[in-house]
């Protein structure tokens, strides 16, 4: 690969010395991922993309940094240099998770959540993925779900030939009644994109979360991704619940929440996830 010319001046200032390896690891289906070895500094995360939306590594860079403000929460990456089309962060080798793993991981997130505002959405727009993300400060959190989450996406999809007319209806009469789904709950600091792969085994055996879309939503939202991709263990819900207690109904409101993430999934990969979309809609419209 072609190292950025601004990363190369970062390295050099740092007085870390040569490149001397650049190792290609998984990453998702947006970026391309490396591990970066030079001469004296430290291992590095490498990530790349030459076609990302303006701002993109800025705005991953601001949402670590918040999360790693929390006092008591779980561990982030830190970000030592980015640039308009890269992000240099810190690396962080997987391990095998402590004894008490899934209590750290829930007592964490819960920790998070415990931070708020006054009103819903974040000082600049992020993204989710590839995709935009809206965070218009809102005072009210159905209205801020309901315009910025459910149906930009969904304006997003039916312009794309995504979603039916029919579809269209059905999303916009949910949008319309989130207040009959969701009860009223504080505008907390959340991942924003907290499925498990973005959550990983770090050393020690500590949980550690990655590629955030920071802003200040509702908390059951961030907890109900963590059920879209795989489900995590049960005792990560009951130590989160010891911290912050969740409402009850929780379990019947997961796929109205995640029906923003699947929605987006549609507009990025395409038609493989009408089918789960239209159930929702289904379910709840």
């Amino acid at each position: 690969m072609n190292i950025p010319e601004g990363l190369l001046q970062y390295i050099s200032k740092s007085n870390w010395g040569s490149v001397v390896g650049v190792k290609s690891l998984h990453g998702g289906g947006i970026n391309s991922v490396y591990l970066l070895e030079t001469e004296l500094g430290p291992k590095s995360v490498l990530k790349t993309n030459s076609k990302c939306p303006e701002h993109m590594f800025t705005r991953e860079s601001e949402g670590l940094y918040a999360l790693s403000a929390v006092d008591g929460g779980l561990r982030v990456p830190e970000v030592y240099n980015h640039g308009g089309d890269w992000i240099l962060m810190e690396y962080i080798p997987h391990s095998i998770p402590a004894t008490n793993y899934s209590s750290l991981l829930g007592e964490g997130i819960a920790q998070m959540h415990l931070t708020v505002e006054a009103s819903f959405g974040y000082p600049e727009n992020n993204f989710i993925g590839s995709t935009v993300q809206v965070n218009t400060w809102t005072e009210d959190g159905h209205v801020f779900f309901a315009e910025h989450r459910l149906l930009f996406q969904g304006d997003m999809a039916r312009a794309k030939g995504l979603l039916s007319q029919e579809d269209y209806k059905l999303l916009n009469r949910i949008a319309r009644r989130l207040n009959d789904f969701v009860p009223s709950q504080p505008a907390s600091l959340i991942h924003g994109d907290l499925w498990s792969g973005n959550i990983i085994v770090g050393p020690g055996g500590v949980p550690t979360i990655i590629d955030p879309a920071t802003h200040f939503g509702w908390a059951e939202a961030d907890l109900a991704m963590t059920s879209l991709f795989g489900q995590l263990d049960s005792e990560v819900y009951i130590a989160y619940e010891g911290i912050r207690p969740l409402i009850p109904g929780y379990l019947d409101r997961i796929d109205i929440y995640n029906l923003y993430h699947l929605l987006n999934h549609l507009n990025i990969f395409g038609e493989s996830y009408l089918s789960h979309v239209q159930t929702l809609l289904r379910k709840y419209g």
